[in-house]
């Protein structure tokens, strides 16, 4: 038997209980051979309708129990969406136009209309043998019934009487019911693009789907950091023998007016035996959460609702079953990597060790590994390298923290840095420590407890132009990781309690995202609390203690840069895995400074004496690139090498800009520069 074949054979049964009405309806028809027939109502109808004997004004029972047994497609359909077989036949009879178009002919005649086409309430009755005011019909093409509460059956024209109202059955129904799997192209907007298919078991997953197919039909999963409810969910109806239909519960909450989406939803997870997976649920719940759980959870569908918080009773009445969509291990992060990678890695490269340091949920290590694919493809390169592992792993990232903070993509690396051995060594313990928390603090279980953070957290403090932020873009190129500066002025605001709540969705946006956040000038907002003698030293001090708070349960990687590192408060100091103090370079730092800054392909005049700069000048390094980049356009202007000139005069600029006189016993021989053009410029 062919999928449509059982449709087709009981529409065969309704032809001929068609076929017997419309000979009783001729028969007792006055004027059957008229041109107009249907067009118009003649005496002599009116006279034989009113002449019509009518049976007692008594409802009839339902013709069955609900059809389970059926294994064709319409079988399953019943049963999924809980059909009685009234129910079913009368879904049969509102589909009959769409598969066999005598149907239209055949219900135009009985409906006395030639221009409707369609079964009505009452002709669908007296097709079931029930009268037209038999209660238990009515209720099954009304209200909250089986087939209206599906979206199975519309019912149309409702500006007319009941019994003459038109049904209709949506076209995917009939599709699928003579064997069209394709899903319904309008419900791609609100659906997840993603490739749920050949899940590897994560956590959680085979008690969840022993739950589902238990009967369980609500179900919340809160993410935590690299965990992902929508794989989750999907490995869980996999193990569970459904095939997910995931929704973006955002996109139908911005775009959802009449439920019409809900219930093409619906009707899509009762054709497949789908279940439902929707999110990413936001903190109020939205209000198409409620009406989704209704619907869903009435009509039999399991609906699973993932989301970063936990759970608001407020958000339903219906009291879901939870749990938590965790990261997954090292074990099933390699094999989900290979698995998108598909073979396409280059000899050497490991993936979960190239990564280590990005927390990604199975979804997005998917994307990352597909992306990766792509970048190798448009490199020319014959595999996957660790560059494009890296930068896939990167484009995971959301666009929310950029819209508060400043993204940097790191341009230097290690031999850029000029820094004493102590000072460069503690910067590689920050990226070691960067690199294996997901070991040591899950695997090894170091940080138990408390609702401590899985994050690290680190100080840099020292003299304004000492490194502090260019080690921190050094430390996110080393990760793979982009650098995202935070802008005190989008965050401190003179209202009570806004800083905190800027700060907050900072620190939530982060979250999500794999990068290195920096606070710069940290001091402004991290400073110690002081004795409280009127309210705004109260309020003071709360900010202060909710950033204690905060940065201890933050799981990302954060550091705080300030020149005055007395000004912070000390209860810092214990949350803070690294203190990095940048020193005032000493003479061969300065040296080796100097020599950076003015890089390789800088012409440079035969005069430039780098042991004079260094010994006689007292720069930071900070200031040192600003003076060597001004020499570099006094050069420029004057079409030559950069020559001692243009040093000196750019360092007795950088002088001045700090406020400190130009002595000639710093400058010595080349103070008569300082009289000459180089110093008109300045």
């Amino acid at each position: 038997m062919t999928t449509a074949q059982s449709v087709l054979d009981r529409l065969a049964v309704l032809e001929g209980r068609v076929r017997q009405v419309l000979a009783a309806r001729q028969a007792a028809d006055p004027r059957a051979d008229d041109a107009f027939r249907g067009l118009y109502l003649s005496d002599e109808m009116i006279e034989t309708l009113l002449e019509e004997p009518r049976g007692p004004l008594t409802g009839g029972e339902p013709t069955g129990p609900p059809a389970t047994a059926d294994p064709s497609r319409l079988g399953r359909l019943a049963a999924g969406a809980q059909l009685s077989e009234l129910d079913t036949e009368l879904l049969l009879i509102a589909v009959a136009p769409d598969v066999d178009s005598r149907f239209e002919q055949f219900f135009g005649y009985l409906n006395d209309d030639v221009t409707r086409r369609r079964a009505t309430v009452g002709l669908a009755l007296r097709l079931c043998g029930l009268p037209e005011n038999s209660a238990i019909g009515r209720t099954r093409l009304t209200g909250d019934a089986p087939l209206m509460r599906t979206g199975l059956v519309a019912v149309e024209d409702t500006d007319r009487p009941l019994l003459s109202r038109q049904l209709r059955v949506p076209d995917r129904v009939a599709a699928y019911l003579l064997g069209d799997d394709r899903p319904d192209a309008t419900l791609t907007s609100v659906c997840w693009p993603d490739d749920l298919a050949d899940l590897p078991a994560l956590p959680g997953a085979t008690e969840l789907a022993r739950a589902l197919r238990a009967g369980t039909s609500l179900t919340y999963l809160r993410e935590l950091a690299g965990g992902s409810g929508l794989a989750l969910a999907a490995a869980a109806l996999a193990l569970a023998g459904r095939p997910p239909l995931p929704i973006n519960l955002e996109v139908l909450e911005s775009g959802e007016s009449d439920g019409s989406t809900l219930r093409g939803l619906l009707v899509e997870a009762l054709l497949t035996g789908a279940g439902i997976i929707a999110g990413p649920l936001g903190t109020d719940g939205g209000r198409a959460l409620r009406v989704t759980v209704e619907l869903m959870v009435r009509a039999a569908v399991p609906l699973i609702v993932f989301g970063p918080s936990r759970w608001d009773p407020r958000w339903s009445d219906r009291a879901p079953l939870r749990a938590d969509a965790a990261p997954v291990g090292p074990a099933l992060r390699d094999e989900l990597w290979h698995g998108g990678l598909d073979g396409s890695l280059a000899v050497g490269v490991e993936p979960t060790d190239v990564t280590a340091q990005f927390i990604l949920s199975p979804v997005q290590i998917r994307r990352a590994a597909a992306a990766a694919r792509t970048l190798a493809v448009a490199d020319g390169d014959s595999g996957v390298q660790a560059a494009h592992l890296r930068q896939g792993a990167r484009d995971q990232n959301a666009a929310g923290l950029e819209r508060l903070a400043r993204r940097i993509e790191p341009a230097v690396g290690w031999a850029d840095l000029v820094l004493p051995d102590q000072v460069a060594g503690q910067l590689g313990e920050l990226s070691a420590r960067a690199r294996h928390r997901e070991r040591v603090l899950t695997d090894w279980r170091m940080r138990p407890g408390g609702g401590r953070g899985r994050g690290v957290t680190a100080l840099f403090a020292g003299d304004s132009g000492t490194g502090k932020t260019m080690s921190a873009e050094v430390i996110a190129g080393d990760l793979g990781l982009d650098l995202y500066t935070v802008n005190l002025a989008t965050v401190v605001d003179k209202y009570v309690g806004e800083t905190e709540k800027n700060l907050e969705r900072i620190f939530t946006e982060a979250a999500g995202v794999n990068g290195v956040l920096l606070f710069d000038e940290a001091d402004a907002i991290f400073g110690k609390r002081s004795e409280v003698r009127d309210a705004h030293d109260r309020y003071a001090n709360m900010e202060s203690a909710y950033l204690l708070q905060r940065i201890e349960t933050f799981d990302g990687l954060a550091i705080l840069a300030t020149n005055l590192r007395a000004n912070l408060d000390e209860a810092f100091t214990r949350r803070l895995d690294i203190v990095v103090d940048f020193p005032v370079p000493d003479e061969p730092l300065r040296r080796a400074l100097w020599d950076a800054c003015l890089g390789r392909t800088l012409p440079r005049s035969s005069d430039v004496d780098l042991d004079f700069l260094a010994a006689s000048f007292e720069l930071a390094g900070g200031h040192i690139r600003s003076a060597a980049v001004t020499a570099a356009y006094l050069a420029a202007e004057a079409d030559r090498s950069v020559s001692m000139a243009d040093l000196a005069g750019a360092v007795a600029r950088e002088y001045r800009k700090l406020g400190r006189l130009v002595l000639e016993r710093e400058f010595g021989k080349y103070v008569g520069v300082l009289s000459g053009r180089s110093q008109s410029a300045f």
